[in-house]
């Protein structure tokens, strides 16, 4: 048998982390960048409330709603029903209108900064975007000058009842019908 002494132990080597801090070097700023620049493209929505309930000692504030359907926007209060219907045409004068609308109630309403967009199922993702850039800020013309007015920046989504203007049968009298037959 062979005895290792002091010659027989090998000597740790050191590890080579050169390669790992130029990864580092490079990848760090990257990521903070891209963490500001990816900041700058969130658009933050406030959802209700599931447990929000009036109080009946607060008065009733503006719940400003805009349904957005195939055919129409509905602007409307939560508490006092429909406000002003624009009949959605394709053209300028529809976003005129939509926005001249818009400021006149935010001028009534000054404090007011919220807004709820209900949306049927059918409506497209560029509408809903369009719509929500109009609903937070409107150009005003003033004198020679055009400013720009914040309207409604708090917006939140949600669904919309759909309305059907085809009046159906129940089907139990639709059944009968064919019985009879």
């Amino acid at each position: 048998m062979k005895r290792r002494g002091m010659k027989g132990i090998a000597q740790a080597e050191e590890l080579n982390i050169t390669a790992f801090l130029n990864l580092m070097v490079i990848l760090v700023p990257f990521l903070l960048i891209t963490a500001v620049f990816s900041r700058l493209t969130i658009l933050e929505l406030n959802l209700p409330a599931l447990d929000a309930k009036n109080d009946a000692s607060e008065p009733i504030k503006l719940q400003l709603e805009l349904v957005i359907r195939d055919k129409s926007f509905d602007i409307q209060d939560a508490n006092l029903g429909m406000i002003k219907r624009i009949e959605r045409s394709g053209s300028d004068n529809q976003w005129k209108q939509f926005s001249d609308a818009m400021v006149a109630i935010k001028v009534r309403f000054p404090d007011e900064t919220g807004i709820t967009l209900l949306l049927e199922p059918a409506i497209e993702y560029k509408t809903m975007i369009t719509v929500m850039d109009k609903v937070r800020i409107a150009q005003v013309v003033s004198g020679f000058d055009v400013e720009t007015v914040v309207l409604f920046p708090n917006i939140s989504i949600g669904d919309a009842e759909i309305l059907s203007d085809v009046v159906t049968e129940p089907i139990e009298s639709s059944i009968a019908i064919e019985k009879e037959k």
